[in-house]
């Protein structure tokens, strides 16, 4: 199993399905052949792993390890479960559970079929390895990182406003990074005016070279907020359309998201988003970046997140620390408890309309969303088809 999550690793943390690894061994434990999942469209990590096998009847009497239960639904591909099935293959043994209501449920059709099948195998290191993706099809909405730099005293900028560079040139490559691996980079429109960023994921920039080189994958812009952005922003410039919502309901930002098929979204800031997003409990990771300096002055990274006094302080995990060259940077997740107040506070505004998910195939510039709702369903019942095939 724990060679199946590296494999599983293999594929793009973006996108609407899950990184999933498979290994297949022989009656007597030896491996036949391996796989993994390379983005939607593409054959699932059964399918693949049964495609490098030597010869089809390899299968016959096999055992297949899985991270994901193989799933249950015919969209782009067919259900990997039944092609388990029809292989020949005669163990099944999975970590994760799929949380589809169609996708999933593949476990019952294995072993209606004569599988045997053995789920929950190393189940927490596998729910680590797609966290992102579980949170977002457990919650209906995409998983949110929030992320600020700031000075050691928590100074997004000095007193003047200037903010260019906080942090160094390592710390900055890490965000990059991360930016690569999200499906949508958000941003208010304060920091717009502010900053003019591009929000396009760049590679450090090597010797002899004028210009950044983009990442492959780049994250969807999505700037938030009512005040108007001229069109000659940079953010304009992003190869993909800026999608546009004049609107503070994050809720309903996040639900209009996720009908996109928006699973992960990086809040780049300022200030007034972040500390919105986590105010009413729509943050699912903190990654923070702190530099070495001391700033002092009134321009903080976070303002109001609805905390009056200690006892209402919110509670962190911390994931992990690691030094960047001289900068610290710290990931950390909520602690979520059915009674904390802070993840049952109401949307942070009640426009009422309806969003259009046929917006994303647009080829202008701007998707531009003036009226969101928040979805008032069941989590679970809000996206039906989990794993797009």
């Amino acid at each position: 199993m724990r060679r199946a999550i590296e494999l599983a690793a293999n594929g793009p943390a973006w996108g609407v399905n899950p990184q999933v690894g498979c290994v297949i061994l022989s009656p007597d434990g030896v491996v036949l052949a391996e796989g993994w999942h390379r983005g939607a469209g593409t054959p699932h990590a059964e399918v693949d792993a049964l495609t490098k096998l030597s010869a089809a009847s390899d299968a016959i009497g096999a055992t297949a390890v899985v991270t994901l239960e193989p799933c249950n639904h015919t969209g782009r591909t067919g259900p990997c479960s039944e092609a388990l099935v029809a292989a020949g293959i005669s163990t099944v043994y999975f970590g994760a559970g799929d949380p589809g209501l169609r996708s999933g449920g593949g476990a019952g059709t294995l072993s209606a079929a004569g599988v045997r099948v053995h789920g929950g195998v190393l189940a927490a290191e596998v729910e680590r390895s797609i966290h992102p993706w579980l949170t977002a099809m457990r919650n209906g909405r995409p998983f949110v990182t929030v992320k600020w730099a700031s000075s050691l005293d928590g100074r997004a900028a000095a007193a003047d406003g200037t903010s260019q560079w906080i942090t160094g040139p390592d710390a900055r490559t890490d965000v990059h990074l991360r930016r690569s691996r999200a499906d949508a980079i958000a941003v208010g429109t304060g920091t717009l005016l502010a900053d003019d960023p591009s929000l396009t994921a760049r590679m450090p920039v090597s010797t002899g070279e004028t210009e950044p080189t983009l990442y492959a994958h780049q994250p969807q812009p999505v700037m938030i907020g009512e005040r108007r952005i001229d069109r000659t922003a940079r953010v304009f410039d992003h190869p993909l359309p800026v999608i546009e919502y004049q609107s503070r309901n994050l809720h309903g930002v996040l639900a209009d998201l996720f009908d996109r098929g928006v699973r992960s979204v990086f809040v780049e800031g300022g200030p007034t988003l972040a500390s919105a997003f986590i105010r009413v409990g729509l943050a699912d990771e903190i990654v923070a970046y702190l530099a070495p300096v001391l700033l002092g002055g009134p321009l903080l990274a976070l303002g109001d997140i609805g905390v009056d006094g200690i006892a209402d302080a919110l509670p962190l995990t911390i994931v992990s620390l690691d030094l960047l060259g001289p900068d610290l940077r710290i990931v950390a997740e909520p602690v979520r408890g059915e009674s904390s107040a802070v993840f049952l506070d109401s949307p942070v505004s009640s426009t009422a309309g309806t969003s259009s998910s046929t917006a994303s195939t647009s080829p202008t510039s701007v998707i531009s969303v003036t009226s969101v709702t928040p979805s008032t369903s069941d989590p679970k019942e809000h996206h039906l088809v989990h794993r797009n095939h």
